[in-house]
């Protein structure tokens, strides 16, 4: 064997070998949702998906949950935010000057907020997908999880313009998943399950699933029924679900 043979060898099971310890990070961390995903008036977990259960306040970026924002206006807090009680904005230029002073002061929320409403052309902007990449990219870099999450469903997808990067899109989900955000989580299995790999889709829906996400519920109890998935999987994942979902109640989001 020629000596660039053997570090070829050699290069191939350092990829390898790093490859699995990837792997096993990712299946034992993320077990648990992010301390973002909680309403911060409550502190309880908001439902998934976190959009549908909440709403983000522009003053403060905070995700507020529904059951608070139902209690704020019995109280007649109507015109106030909830959490930080500034009075709420009442156009798209005023909501996108309070947004942008957060995005100077490198707040990864806003960051990825007006990513959002550049990839979307809200708030007055003209879409333009490229500064939406941009910004999700820096706030991923900061830390936004959801920054994580878009980046890898455009470059999955090649929404936008963009030159489809599966790749890349599965490092951004990886990243995600391994703080415990279940949609990054979910899609993961989704990928595996695309090629194939139905063992490796199921433990990553098994994992979502606990956090109370019902799609990678769904999707488990679609394997059960095609063979790929076990009784007992299925009968866990089922459980620990409806815990997830319980804890996450309250009357206040109920009436909401």
């Amino acid at each position: 064997m020629s000596d660039e043979a053997a570090a070829a060898d050699l290069a191939e099971s350092a990829d390898v070998a790093a490859a699995r310890r990837l792997q096993r990070a990712l299946m034992a961390s993320g077990h648990g949702r992010p301390e973002g995903d909680r309403c911060p008036i409550c502190f309880d977990l908001i439902e998934l998906p976190v959009k549908k259960h909440s709403k983000i306040k522009t003053c403060c970026m905070k995700q507020v949950c529904n059951g608070c924002i139902f209690a704020a206006r019995q109280r007649d807090i109507n015109n106030r935010c909830p959490f930080c009680r500034t009075l709420l904005p009442g156009d798209d230029t005023s909501k996108l000057a309070m947004v942008q002073k957060r995005v100077h002061k490198k707040d990864a929320d806003a960051i990825y907020f007006l990513g959002d409403q550049y990839y979307y052309g809200m708030l007055g902007l003209a879409k333009n997908v490229p500064r939406a990449i941009e910004l999700w990219t820096e706030a991923a870099e900061l830390g936004s999880l959801d920054a994580h999450f878009q980046l890898g469903l455009t470059y999955y997808k090649g929404l936008g313009g963009v030159e489809e990067d599966k790749p890349r899109c599965i490092h951004h989900w990886q990243q995600a998943a391994m703080k415990g955000h279940a949609p990054s989580r979910h899609n993961l299995g989704v990928a595996e399950h695309e090629t194939g790999n139905y063992e490796l889709a199921v433990q990553h829906w098994m994992i979502s699933a606990k956090m109370g996400d019902e799609k990678s519920l769904i999707s488990i109890q679609l394997m059960f029924k095609e063979g790929h998935a076990t009784k007992a999987q299925y009968a866990e994942a089922l459980l620990a679900y409806r815990d997830a979902v319980e804890e996450m109640k309250s009357p206040q989001r109920e009436e909401a």
